[in-house]
């Protein structure tokens, strides 16, 4: 959640910031603002709103030279969304400036103390009393700007990612992080500072990732020094090369980036399982997962968290994982494991799924799981980000960037990783047949073709948008290992076109959701040729006698549900323990085109963002 964009160096730091704020505006966010070091004072400017807001408001009056400066992108938690509560916020001398990404907990005490001591609060945030908290510890021990920042943050509770600086030593940016990314791109006598690298990319591709209870000082000319928040030890910079490249965060001739996300499927499942899978050969490869095998394979039960789309992902590995390998399984809400007491051993393994590697609730809830002795494996697509580094092993997905909030190629690619595992697993158990082995991986193989295939459909599913974007509500209904492509069809709708949508597995429409069918009522039902063919079909014939519409999405050829449906998105014919690979496109392509014919923002929707880095 929220951007961080800062620079330092020989450039002009204006242009710098507003792209990289433009670049940071997926995560999601409400208001906006800048500061920059003119070379005599800080020029400020923040409105509530959008980025386009920012560069109205800095369009009115104030200067944009300099070469320092920190920008920021909020998504409100203490205090309403407007201009005085956005980012950045000065300490009441004015000399210090800070954006933060997070949440200070126990700032409502520093407050009141701060207030005793004669400090001033002009917004409602948590982040004025942090800033201001570094200046009185600054004041008062008479150290410099690094050390106060470190004190004040050892007297904070919560999560951050903070980036601030002092006008009187405009050649130094301090920046620390606990709960919340951080990265710093590292140039010739030049840095950036992010919340993730796509601001900074154009400019250099090396990078260096703060840990938790990590800072660093930057400052021209040196070394960056970095040291543990707590310990005050030393950690030597450790810079990577990022393999991310410009072209892959633009558009692409795209309306959308969503849009250019689902048509990217093809080749990002391809990419995740490039090198890993060779079918012809039996071979799945997994590099993070051969020394762990035993793990796996001799654990009492696989216990996956995850939260949103990676929830849905972890539930069709639930049926893989269970049907293939034979090991037990557990699907849990991220945000409600950690909270729970839950029964962990050291005989279990915990599958931590998420996208942007960064998710708070996922985050805990790993940290929960070492504590309890679990052994701890990572899924996720960003290279470098924190479940990356505080898991036991893992895979990456290779996504590539993932723009659009609504999650799309994230779920598919997650679940390739996920089958291969899976697939391995019952292969070094024995508890799949040879041939069965082989078939599913030469099925993977061609997933690639058949999500193309799939999204062939495109035209048709836009008119079929047509007819339903007005509906108030739709109802998604799946069985077996489409139930969980029910509940993300459902949930996609939500997020971009704001029409209340739910999932439902289809046999449970008796128990209570039946009651909701009339004539206005969508009810799109994944129906494909599967071993719960025939119960799929009678579950629609009981929605068409209570005058339901139905749009079903069919395997290509199908007959009798066409002769039921009122409309039907077709794709290819796909064994049924892959077909989430490809029914889950014609969902999303639906969700898109009603969210654009709603004019909807489809890349931001309101209320969310990207990575969920707060509680």
């Amino acid at each position: 959640m929220c951007g961080i964009v800062g620079y330092i160096g020989h450039r002009e730091a204006y242009p710098i910031i507003i792209n990289g704020l433009k670049r940071l505006e997926y995560r999601g966010y409400d208001s906006a603002g800048i500061a920059l070091y003119d070379g005599s004072k800080i020029q400020l400017a923040k409105t509530k709103g959008k980025v386009v807001d920012l560069e109205a408001e800095v369009a009115k009056g104030i200067t944009t030279k300099g070469s320092l400066g920190i920008g920021h992108t909020r998504w409100a938690t203490h205090g309403v969304p407007n201009d005085v509560n956005s980012h950045p916020h000065y300490s009441n001398s004015g000399d210090l400036v800070i954006i933060h990404n997070g949440i200070i907990e126990n700032y409502s005490s520093i407050k009141k103390e701060l207030i005793k001591r004669g400090y001033v609060f002009h917004s409602d945030t948590d982040t004025e009393v942090l800033v201001n908290l570094i200046e009185e510890i600054k004041k008062k021990e008479g150290v410099k700007l690094g050390k106060a920042v470190q004190i004040a943050l050892n007297q904070v509770v919560g999560a951050y990612a903070i980036a601030v600086f002092d006008q009187k030593k405009p050649n130094e940016i301090v920046v620390a992080k606990l709960g919340s990314p951080l990265a710093i791109g590292v140039g010739e006598d030049e840095f950036f500072i992010a919340s993730d690298a796509s601001p900074f990319i154009e400019f250099t591709n090396n990078a260096i990732y703060l840990e938790d209870e990590q800072m660093a000082v930057i400052r021209l000319g040196r070394e960056i020094r970095i040291r543990k928040i707590k310990s005050d030890k030393r950690i030597k910079p450790f810079v990577q090369e990022l393999k991310l490249n410009i072209e892959q965060i633009e558009k692409g001739g795209y309306d959308h980036f969503m849009l250019k996300e689902i048509y990217e499927q093809p080749a990002v499942i391809k990419d995740t399982f490039r090198g890993r899978l060779l079918a012809d050969q039996g071979i799945i490869k997994l590099g993070g997962l051969e020394e762990f095998i035993p793990k796996f394979v001799n654990a009492d039960r696989i216990i996956i968290v995850a939260c949103g789309t990676s929830w849905h992902a972890g539930l069709v590995a639930e049926y893989t994982f269970e049907d293939w390998a034979r090991i037990p399984v557990e699907v849990e809400y991220a945000s409600e494991f950690r909270y729970r007491n839950p029964v962990i051993t050291e005989k279990d393994v915990v599958i931590a799924i998420s996208q942007s590697g960064e998710t708070a609730d996922t985050l805990a809830a790993i940290k929960l799981a070492k504590e309890k002795g679990a052994f701890v494996y990572g899924i996720c697509n960003v290279v470098g980000s924190t479940i990356s580094r505080e898991t036991h092993s893992g895979t990456y997905t290779h996504a590539g960037p993932e723009i659009g909030v609504a999650s799309t190629k994230a779920f598919t690619t997650q679940i390739t990783v996920l089958t291969m595992i899976a697939l391995k697993l019952a292969h070094v158990k024995g508890t799949i047949s040879r041939s069965d082995y082989m078939m599913h991986l030469r099925e993977l193989d061609t997933i690639p073709t058949h999500v193309a295939k799939a999204l062939e459909s495109n035209d048709e599913i836009k008119e079929i948008a047509k007819v339903f974007k007005d509906s108030p509500n739709f109802l998604y209904l799946g069985r077996g290992y489409n139930f969980p492509v029910a509940l993300e069809g459902a949930l996609k709708l939500k997020e971009i076109s704001y029409i209340h949508a739910e999932g439902y597995p289809a046999a449970e429409m008796k128990h209570g959701p039946i009651a909701l069918i009339d004539e206005q009522m969508p009810v799109v039902v994944v129906a494909i040729n599967s071993n719960h063919y025939g119960k799929v079909v009678s579950n629609i014939e009981e929605i068409k006698a209570r005058k339901g519409k139905i749009i079903a999405v069919v395997t290509q050829g199908d007959t009798a549900v066409r002769e039921l449906a009122d409309y039907v998105m077709e794709v290819p014919k796909t064994p049924e323990t892959l077909t989430p690979l490809v029914t889950t496109i014609p969902l999303q392509l639906l969700s898109y085109h009603i969210a654009v014919m709603l004019n909807r923002n489809v890349d931001q929707p309101r209320n969310l963002a990207k990575s969920v880095t707060v509680e």
